[in-house]
């Protein structure tokens, strides 16, 4: 314990009284250990006889108690338990008004509006975002990660590049030309912690406050948080059954950084951008000079149709800023993403993750780098997108037969989680509906956060990758059953 000393009393006499005010106070709390006298002696830079002396008067006074071989420590019957103790502040509540910044204010409001885990867990919770953890190979990730463990190293325990673990780059940036066409090298390859970092790094690094950022609507609301803690100015453009409308935005946009897409799945309506508007989105943003950020966060989940290639592989002119996770394919704790930067910006990019937060858990690096280069991850993708399509057939069928009409479906073809319209019901009944339905054990998630305005009716986001198909049925049955108590 820290205790200010000065030449006015003798040093055991200022030993003795702080301790003994801490014990009072309860700041040492009774039967807590005290630490050794050769020990305090060290830390307060005194002789161990002054700490002696400290420690058998308040032994003497019963504010310590002794055991051989054991330490010593604050007594649990105190002798002046019937004295006032100190007046303690009073604990600020969390309406006390404190000066934070305008980001700050900003990050606050974001976390407000997340969505929070339930406080008792639902029998059918549809909670987009949740891959299926049985699915992913646990044993063998577990392997790997001791066999790494075991190599430690006085270089893999110091810090590392900033960038990223040079294997694990290289490693991902060959999965990514093989399966995303991406047109990179592992020097333009990030490693971060998640996608939302690699969100904030762009913020971070290319934005500043009054800047103008393009947003998909609806959008990803992570986005959308880190651009408005930025201090950006978000510019809205409508999404149609091809994703973001670029027409739109070239008849309304004359002036942005950048333009954020969800091109292979919008988030959340699930529209494909198809090849004629990518290579327009590319053009449009080549003249308005904005960086093109393509957040493809599910693109290894397609059930229906080629895959389209990424647009960051089209981008001929450096434009594209590419954003890939593993949340989704691997498990959500994982927290380790990727960016893939314009050659130029590498080295602003590797400054500001450094500035950041130095550089991503190592072991972690190591262990991802062996399961994407031995083959692990794809085999595992494959199998995952098996039993999702499967899931995804599940809610589908279940839909179409409790519901019929009364829904519709948009985004089914690819991703883990599909947008269920409800014509029926205003925009405004979503909360209601929510709370019908998680009285009957059901999870639903509103589309209203993702919007800036509201949609023209209620919608929900049902996220079916964490869900058996018999767990799918039975909660689409209850669904019905919550909108149905709706209708009475």
């Amino acid at each position: 314990m820290l205790i200010p000393l000065d030449e006015s009393t003798p040093l055991y006499r200022q030993i003795y009284a702080a301790i003994r005010s801490a014990i009072l106070s309860g700041e040492l709390a009774p039967g807590s250990r005290i630490v050794s006298s050769r020990q305090m002696s060290r830390e307060l830079a005194v002789s161990r006889n002054s700490v002696l002396l400290a420690y058998d008067q308040l032994l003497a006074e019963g504010y310590l108690d002794s055991t051989i071989g054991s330490g010593t420590y604050v007594s649990a019957n105190l002798p002046d338990d019937g004295m006032p103790r100190p007046v303690q502040r009073p604990a600020m509540s969390e309406d006390t008004p404190v000066a934070v910044s305008k980001a700050a204010q900003a990050a606050r409001t974001a976390l407000s509006q997340a969505v929070r885990p339930r406080a008792k867990p639902l029998a059918y919770d549809f909670q987009y975002g949740l891959p299926n953890v049985a699915d992913f190979p646990h044993e063998l990730w577990r392997r790997l990660l001791i066999r790494r463990a075991r190599q430690r190293s006085a270089q893999t325990l110091a810090y590392a590049p900033p960038a990223g673990l040079p294997e694990l780059r290289e490693a991902v940036a060959l999965y990514l030309r093989r399966a995303r066409a991406v047109s990179c090298d592992a020097s333009q390859v990030l490693i971060v912690n998640g996608s939302q970092q690699a969100l904030d790094l762009i913020a971070r690094t290319l934005c500043d406050p009054g800047d103008r950022v393009v947003i998909e609507n609806p959008h990803y609301s992570g986005s959308r948080h880190v651009f408005s803690v930025a201090g950006a100015n978000l510019v809205p453009i409508p999404v149609d059954h091809d994703g973001l409308s670029v027409e739109i935005g070239e008849r309304t946009v004359k002036k942005a950084k950048l333009i954020y897409v969800t091109p292979s799945h919008q988030f959340p309506t699930g529209a494909i951008m198809p090849l004629s508007r990518r290579i327009a989105l590319l053009n449009w943003a080549e003249a308005l000079g904005a960086y093109v950020v393509e957040d493809d966060y599910d693109s290894e989940f397609r059930y229906v149709g080629k895959p389209i290639e990424a647009v960051q592989g089209l981008d001929h002119k450096h434009r594209v800023i590419y954003v890939g996770t593993l949340s989704k394919t691997m498990f959500p704790s994982v927290r380790i993403g990727y960016l893939v930067v314009p050659a130029p910006l590498v080295e602003a990019f590797t400054a500001m993750k450094y500035v950041n937060d130095r550089h991503t858990a190592m072991l972690q690096q190591h262990t991802l780098a062996t399961f994407l280069s031995d083959g692990h991850f794809e085999r595992h993708v494959r199998r995952s997108r098996v039993r999702n399509a499967a899931r995804r057939e599940a809610v589908i069928s279940a839909l179409r037969q409790h519901l019929g009409d009364r829904v519709q479906i948009a985004g089914e073809n690819s991703g883990l989680h599909l947008l269920v319209w409800i014509p029926e019901l205003k925009a405004a009944a979503i909360p209601e509906l929510v709370e019908a339905a998680e009285k009957r054990g059901v999870g639903l998630y509103s589309v209203l956060p993702y919007y800036i305005g509201d949609p023209l009716c209620a919608g929900v986001v049902l996220g079916y990758a964490a869900l058996e198909p018999d767990q799918i049925s039975a909660g689409i049955t209850l669904l019905k059953n919550a909108l149905n108590s709706l209708r009475r």
